[in-house]
């Protein structure tokens, strides 16, 4: 049983903890060759959090956040949380429409931007009532736009924690969208700390001489928690940059800071192996690197491994409770599985009717754990069918082996079913990403011209691959060899790249639309 203290600031725990453990002046932040110590950060956090009280935010009000990886984004971070308001963060890199829609969601009184962001919000501003202030990092005020540094630059960097209970609202995580708008969904200062306790120290096990590295931008729960948050509360440091990530950057960075974990997914797995040169990079100072937010294929694992010699602990995390829940773990891993369950949280599998299945059969995953959240924000029935009672229904399709390994067979609506039998597209994909000739994959259900569902693969060569019928019909044979062969792609289409959406997962609804 984990006890955490009823009244509890997030943003103290991980933040201020570390000045009073006497490591003011150790390394929190590495940031484009400059270090920012504890104390930096806490003085920055603290500025940042007057700021906001300066201009009217009080307990409970949102803040909206469309920043790029700086110090400026974690102080900002902390800062709003510290004041017992409640932290929202998104892109940095989308439309107009998509920040008007998210700001008159979170109804937030105050955006803080940057460059690359803040011409975008400025264009519909007018649109979103609630917003009081828009506050710009790295540029200077103009009109009703306040700059940061300036607003910073006259604060004290002394600030008390609001006394916030446990079960306050700290912060919104924005599910993927994968069906309709992203929605909040609710999470307290006690969901981060129990999933830190549990996830970030018993799994990833990190320590005061760890140094993160997040290839996912820090909007993203995932890498924020994982590459700043939990490294906060280990005593260890991060290095973050600004840009969009790249294999080079990344290698670069690598090379740079030395970093001890890296924060993955498997879409720069693919990418970094497929990376000129990639055997001659220098990855020794990492101790393992983990990977989410989509499966990682036993194929891409074991590539990754031969190439690097790095372990690769797959998991599953997900919004609704905080983080990571499954996991692989150092010295367990099984590739193509996510792992076990992590301690502290207990797990399920059901059938339609809501009975719990034995081993190896599939049905829905559902998990308990401390780290739940409360709603989804402004959708009653999608909360009522997602968090019922004490368990969380994931709408995940697993099936768990009799070591407890759980392996991940799809979301329950990209199951096919083909001839009567169901078919579970990651099984194809991974099949597919065995094949010499395939970059990446995706498999979706198409009707033929009888109206029945067969499989369909999208596919990107790897470099030096030249599409053709004739490896379409190839790769359709390999499948066909490898799998039962109803299985087998029914068509091949060869594509430049496939289409993701913000958090480098395939959006497989828009390959959908294009064969609609």
């Amino acid at each position: 049983m984990i006890d955490i203290p009823e009244r509890i600031n997030l943003a103290s725990y991980y933040l201020d903890n570390n000045l009073a453990a006497g490591r003011a002046e150790k390394t929190a932040v590495y940031f484009e060759g400059k270090r920012f110590s504890y104390q930096d950060m806490a003085s920055l956090t603290n500025k940042a959090g007057r700021v906001l009280q300066g201009l009217g935010v009080e307990p409970e009000d949102r803040v909206l956040i469309a920043l790029n990886d700086t110090p400026e984004f974690i102080a900002v971070w902390f800062g709003i949380i510290k004041i017992g308001a409640v932290a929202t963060d998104v892109y940095s890199y989308l439309q107009p429409k998509d920040y008007e829609y998210f700001l008159n969601y979170t109804r937030a009184k105050v955006a803080i931007v940057d460059p690359s962001t803040v011409d975008k919000i400025e264009s519909v501003a007018p649109k979103c009532k609630r917003l009081q202030h828009l506050m710009v990092v790295g540029q200077k005020a103009h009109g009703k736009l306040l700059s940061f540094e300036e607003q910073m630059g006259k604060a004290s960097d002394r600030l008390d924690a609001e006394d916030t209970h446990a079960d306050d609202i700290a912060l919104w995580k924005f599910t993927s969208g994968s069906t309709g708008q992203p929605k909040g969904v609710a999470l307290t200062h006690r969901n981060s700390i129990y999933n830190f306790l549990t996830y970030g120290r018993q799994v990833l096990q990190y320590r005061e001489d760890d140094i993160t590295l997040s290839v996912p931008k820090l909007f993203f729960g995932y890498a924020r928690d994982a590459g700043v948050v939990y490294a906060f509360g280990a005593g260890a440091a991060a290095a973050i940059f600004s840009e969009r990530s790249t294999p080079e950057r990344i290698f670069e960075m690598i090379e740079t800071y030395k970093p001890t974990v890296l924060i993955n997914v498997p879409t720069m797995i693919n990418s970094m192996i497929e990376f000129p040169g990639a055997k001659s990079r220098d990855l020794r100072s990492l101790r393992f690197s983990t990977s989410a937010g989509e499966a990682l294929p036993a194929e891409l694992y074991h590539r990754w491994k031969e190439t690097f010699g790095v372990e690769v602990l797959d998991f599953i995390g997900s919004a609704e409770l905080y983080h990571g829940y499954i996991s692989n773990r150092l010295g367990e891993v099984r590739p193509g599985s996510l792992g076990k369950l992590v301690p502290g949280y207990e797990g399920k599998i059901i059938d339609q009717d809501g009975r719990e299945l034995p081993d190896g059969e599939v049905g829905e995953l559902c998990i308990k754990g401390q780290s739940a959240g409360l709603l989804y924000w402004n959708e009653y029935e999608k909360s009522r069918k997602t968090f019922k009672g004490d368990w969380v229904h994931t709408g995940d399709l697993f099936r768990r082996d009799k070591d407890g390994y759980y392996w991940f067979m799809g979301r329950g609506g990209d199951v096919l079913k083909v001839g009567g039998i169901f078919v579970a597209p990651l099984e194809i994909e991974n099949c597919l990403l065995a094949h010499p000739a395939v970059k990446e994959c995706a498999v979706i259900g198409a009707a033929d011209p009888q109206g029945l569902i067969k499989p369909m693969a999208f596919i990107v060569t790897k470099e030096g691959v030249q599409p053709s019928e004739d490896l379409g019909r190839a790769i359709q044979d390999y499948v066909k060899g490898t799998l039962a062969p109803y299985k087998f792609p029914r068509w091949v289409k060869f594509m430049n790249e496939l289409p993701k959406d913000d958090r480098g997962k395939i959006r497989k609804r828009a390959l959908q639309e294009t064969i609609s």
